[in-house]
């Protein structure tokens, strides 16, 4: 397949995305450090597909969300939806690239106003974006809280009258209601029961089956990841360290740390005791990263040439995408 092929396939391509935030100190508030939040990252989302992107909290996961829709404005780095690189993009240009790239926030509650009906804000970006009359605003705003499993007389309703669950699909439904091709979901059920997780979960995947979307799925939950995703990126410290198919992953897991995450997910079987591998010490501070590899300090196989160089984000098998020196 030749590379005009792949990039017709892929909605969404990250090139060395750069996200560094100062720190200032002193009387006149000047830089004197940055905290590395995203640092040189490199991948492609395809159409209709879910990527999974899993790290501990602090990895870079929620920045590299808002840094695609320009929520946070990255130091450097290209970001292209369908071809054009949004970060060159102003005024009506990005407003219309934002028409069709959507976000459902990790705390619903906190995104919604809470002095206005939750009808009025799934419609808001209707109305910014000119769709159609009142009327059919408000048949489409009823139209889409049905289809994430509320009623119309929720429309009337505020914030506060709702449960977690229900905050969350109204969530949904905002990012919903412009009918976008592309929606990033900042750890979506991370604040829900279990039972609740599923509901939100299963209207996820059915929502991409009727409107074709686009998933970018962030998440620290590796079995909520398994479910949902296609293919799954590990995030650590602001790098990404592995990236491939879901059952690839789960199956064969090539860097330690994600071997590490792995070893952690609780068997369903009582009797099936999973032998885990204990990481030593803390994430270091992204604030002075480790040099070399970020991960050797806590890795249970590094050797000297780990702390010394940083090793290439490089395809290991067909589609499988690792950085470690000591896989071969």
């Amino acid at each position: 397949m030749n590379e005009t092929q792949t990039n017709a396939q892929n909605i969404v391509e990250v090139e060395n995305l750069v996200k560094y935030f100062p720190v200032r100190a002193g009387l006149l508030q000047k830089v004197v450090n940055q905290v590395k939040a995203v640092d040189r990252v490199s991948f492609n989302v395809k159409k209709g597909e879910t990527l999974g992107m899993v790290g501990e909290s602090g990895c870079g996961k929620t920045t590299i969300g808002r840094s695609m829709l320009r929520l946070v404005e990255p130091t450097s780095g290209e970001i292209r939806y369908e071809g054009k690189n949004i970060l060159q993009l102003k005024g009506q240009g990005l407003k219309d690239v934002r028409r069709h790239m959507q976000i459902i926030f990790q705390d619903p509650y906190a995104s919604l106003d809470p002095r206005v009906p939750i009808g009025e804000s799934v419609m808001e970006g209707l109305h910014i974006h000119n769709i159609g009359s009142r009327k059919e605003r408000y048949d489409l705003m009823i139209d889409t809280l049905k289809k994430v499993g509320l009623e119309d007389y929720h429309a009337r309703r505020y914030p506060h009258e709702f449960s977690g669950g229900q905050r969350q699909r109204i969530g949904i439904a905002r990012a919903l209601a412009l009918r976008p091709n592309f929606i990033i979901c900042d750890e979506p059920v991370s604040a829900l029961d279990v039972s609740i997780q599923s509901q939100v979960l299963n209207i996820l995947k059915d929502l991409q089956a009727e409107f074709g979307l686009t998933y970018l799925f962030i998440a620290h939950n590796l079995s909520v990841v398994e479910h949902i995703s296609d293919r799954v990126a590990v995030m650590y410290l602001g790098k990404m360290v592995e990236l491939t198919d879901r059952n690839e992953l789960f199956n064969n897991p090539l860097h330690p740390y994600t071997q590490a995450l792995m070893s952690a997910i609780p068997s369903p079987n009582p009797k099936v005791k999973r032998q885990r591998t204990i990481l030593k010490g803390d994430v270091p501070s992204p604030l002075n990263p480790p040099t070399g590899c970020r991960f050797h300090p806590r890795c249970p196989i590094a050797e000297e040439i780990c702390s010394q160089q940083e090793p290439e984000f490089r395809e290991h098998n067909p589609g499988h995408f690792v950085a470690c020196w000591m896989v071969k």
